[in-house]
């Protein structure tokens, strides 16, 4: 985990949400363990990018988590879903990743239970979802993605064959940050929403093979 914390604390907020991809997201929760692979990400970067909710260091009692330290939960509600994110640098400087899609692992049942019996890539292809699927609530607010019972596992990351960059989802109207390419996702991982089925990778799900 120390190299990890090092990473969060040392690299910028690109490079962040590119390492979470294939990053372990675990949730202890009463009902077990819920869990999976990190396969979508966004970047945002305020005080300048006009998406980020802290664009022009916007403070407001919910972007408190925002200007705290590396590795602090911001949650957030869009359209009645709660949103996960992770702040990615020192404190008083607002830029976090979103977290827009899990491969799911551990705790299957109890995760298709929580989505009201969506199954497969429904379970857990976008931000809202994955949420609702690993029973996060808002009481992870302002905790640590490091020691929180929601928190990272790099011992049992994965690494992608292929990184593929893009524009975020709905940013409209924004300038040059509609179109600036920071989303990241684990290309052919069929948990990425938006995607020709042509597009996946049916054998490792776009994952490299373990030591290779």
């Amino acid at each position: 985990m120390e190299k990890t914390i090092h990473f969060f604390n040392t690299k910028s907020t690109e490079e962040i949400a590119q390492f979470l991809l294939g990053m372990y997201l675990e949730h202890e929760t009463d009902a077990g363990i819920l869990s999976g692979y990190i396969v979508d990400t966004e970047a945002y970067l305020g005080p300048e990018d006009e998406a980020a909710h802290s664009f022009g260091l916007r403070e407001t009692p919910r972007l408190k988590a925002m200007y705290d330290k590396p590795g602090t939960i911001y949650l957030y509600t869009m359209h009645t879903h709660l949103i996960l994110n992770m702040v990615t640098q020192e404190k008083g400087k607002p830029q976090g990743v979103m977290i827009r899609a899990i491969e799911p692992v551990e705790g299957l049942e109890q995760m298709e239970a929580n989505r009201n019996g969506r199954k497969e890539m429904e379970l857990s292809n976008g931000p809202g979802k994955l949420v609702s699927a690993l029973g996060i609530t808002k009481e992870l607010y302002g905790q640590s993605i490091f020691d929180s019972s929601l928190r990272i596992v790099p011992e049992k990351r994965k690494i992608p064959k292929k990184i593929i960059s893009l524009p975020r989802i709905g940013i409209p109207n924004k300038g040059i940050w509609t179109e600036r390419p920071l989303r990241y996702v684990v290309s052919g991982n069929p948990y990425i929403s938006k995607q020709r089925r042509s597009d996946i990778d049916q054998k490792d799900f776009g994952w490299k093979e373990e030591n290779k």
